[in-house]
């Protein structure tokens, strides 16, 4: 690896800020910007974690039960604390193994929230499979987006890395993000990384892939 790379991996922005989806940057390997304000005004680097440490396949809850709080569409660590918060690691497996995460030196990382799961499969899409043209809204992208995907667009990623059977690669299936249906004691969002659909349909206690995300402000 160059030393130019290198220098990305240690710091939040290391040698600077990201330019290119799929650089190593901060501990992980940088999959747009999100804007928490909703406004086009980018706020954070959305990071995600190295598929070997920062991926697993758990539980969203251990029980199909109602959880006080995480139903933000993009507050991914609000969402993380809720779960932690709520019940041990018995309860809330995927929430617990992010959180629990030091990867690069960073203790930051977390359990992504429904709008910034999104925008690392629209960044970092695996596969050239048509998308689903029912899901792809997202006011939290950088620019925001106010139509669904069309079937060509995402396309599969540039960033060779995470293209299908690259070394970082999103499996080509469900993805658990940490933003629950309000009111709902069965129900999760999750997303589809061969197809890009998002989805709640149950059950909390079924277990996907999970991938530990972290934020470096702008």
């Amino acid at each position: 690896m160059s030393g130019i790379m290198l220098a990305f991996i240690g710091g939040g922005g290391g040698g600077g800020p990201p330019t290119v989806i799929g650089q190593v940057f901060g501990g992980g390997y940088y999959a747009g910007q999100i804007s928490t304000t909703a406004n086009d005004v980018a706020t954070h680097y959305l990071v995600v974690g190295p598929v070997a440490s920062a991926q697993s396949t758990l539980k969203w809850k251990n029980a199909n039960t109602t959880t006080s709080g995480a139903e933000s569409a993009i507050d991914g660590p609000q969402n993380t604390a809720d779960m932690v918060a709520d019940g041990n690691s018995t309860v809330y497996p995927a929430a617990h193994f992010c959180n629990d995460l030091v990867i690069g030196g960073f203790s930051d990382w977390y359990m992504p929230a429904k709008n910034e799961v999104e925008i690392c499969y629209y960044n970092l899409k695996p596969t050239t499979q048509s998308n689903n043209t029912s899901s792809g809204i997202n006011a939290n992208a950088v620019p925001a987006r106010a139509g669904n995907y069309t079937s060509g667009t995402p396309a599969q990623t540039s960033a060779a890395n995470f293209q299908n059977t690259g070394a970082e690669d999103f499996a080509a299936g469900l993805y658990w993000t940490s933003t629950g249906v309000s009111g709902s004691a069965l129900m999760a969002w999750k997303q589809y990384f061969s197809s890009g659909n998002q989805s709640n349909d149950p059950y909390k206690s079924q277990a996907h892939d999970v991938r530990a995300v972290r934020r470096v402000p702008v």
